[in-house]
């Protein structure tokens, strides 16, 4: 159903109302309305709050921040690399569709709940960088930043990673959204260094069907979607080595956000939406004392 509609906004209407609506409470909420920090004004901020005081000796914009604005923040960052591209025979959407939607469910109702949510797009570089706002037109800003974005380019995920974490300044919730297919010791550093930062960091891995289940069994021509050269093969013969390997994969990233005190959730598109959304929400309320 999500597949045949258009436009994101209703989508992630759709995902939040019909099922996780109220089930995301911020772990952060405060009530002090106090002077807390500027910011610089970014397309789509809400004007009454330019500080004009500043305007007039930087000849800049800048955005007064209170503290009940600046208790909670969430950074999606969304892989748009080549290979999100892939799309079994029988899935419904590709893995890129399937983590718009998530990232879409997401950014809904943090800005239901009136906190701030923004987001990088990266593949070898940071594509689309959208500043932190609860504004519903930053919402907007967002859906069609995503709706506008195509797969490509090969993945870079750890030094995107550093250079996210030295704009991303203040302490908040950043949920990477990917099928992580790198170099796992490059991918932990990066990981690292928003643990050094102090930033409450989740991965959602998202993953087709057939790259876990490998439901090949004949004569198959595999052709690489981030530079890698075609290989016709004999599936049958590689389906012990291919899961021995995918599941070792899997056990190095788990232990890594373990020790890392990250929270790992591994996302298959053939996978309801509503149910993914519930069980990662449940846990993070459960981490945070909300339940």
């Amino acid at each position: 159903m999500l597949a045949r509609l258009k436009g994101l906004e209703l989508k992630a209407r759709l995902i939040v109302e019909g099922y996780v609506a109220g089930m995301h409470r911020s772990p952060y909420h405060g009530f002090s309305v106090e002077f807390a920090e500027h910011r610089e004004y970014a397309p789509g901020d809400d004007l009454r709050y330019v500080d004009w005081k500043v305007f007039a000796k930087s000849d800049r914009y800048y955005l007064k921040q209170y503290e009940e604005e600046t208790n909670f923040s969430c950074y999606l960052l969304l892989d748009t690399s080549e290979s999100m591209r892939y799309r079994s025979e029988h899935a419904a959407v590709s893995k890129l569709e399937y983590a718009q939607y998530v990232a879409a469910a997401i950014a809904y109702l943090i800005v239901q709940q009136r906190d701030a949510v923004g987001l990088a797009t990266f593949d070898t570089g940071v594509n689309h960088f959208v500043s932190c706002s609860n504004q519903p037109s930053r919402l907007k800003q967002l859906f069609h930043t995503m709706d506008e974005t195509a797969p490509a380019g090969e993945t870079a995920i750890g030094p995107i990673l550093h250079d996210l974490a030295g704009r991303i300044k203040r302490r908040g919730l950043v949920i990477l959204i990917s099928d992580m297919f790198d170099d796992l010791d490059s991918l932990t550093l990066g990981l690292k260094h928003f643990r050094h930062r102090r930033h409450d960091v989740s991965l959602m891995q998202v993953i087709d069907p057939a790259e876990q289940d490998f439901p090949f069994d004949h004569p198959t021509r595999f052709k690489g979607l981030e530079g890698e050269p075609e290989q016709l093969t004999e599936p049958r013969a590689l389906k012990r080595a291919y899961h021995d390997e995918f599941e070792r994969f899997l056990r190095q990233l788990r232990r890594s956000c373990r020790d890392l005190d990250m929270e790992h959730v591994l996302l298959r598109t053939d996978q309801p939406l509503d149910l993914a959304l519930k069980s990662f929400l449940t846990r993070r309320l459960r981490r945070t004392g909300g339940v």
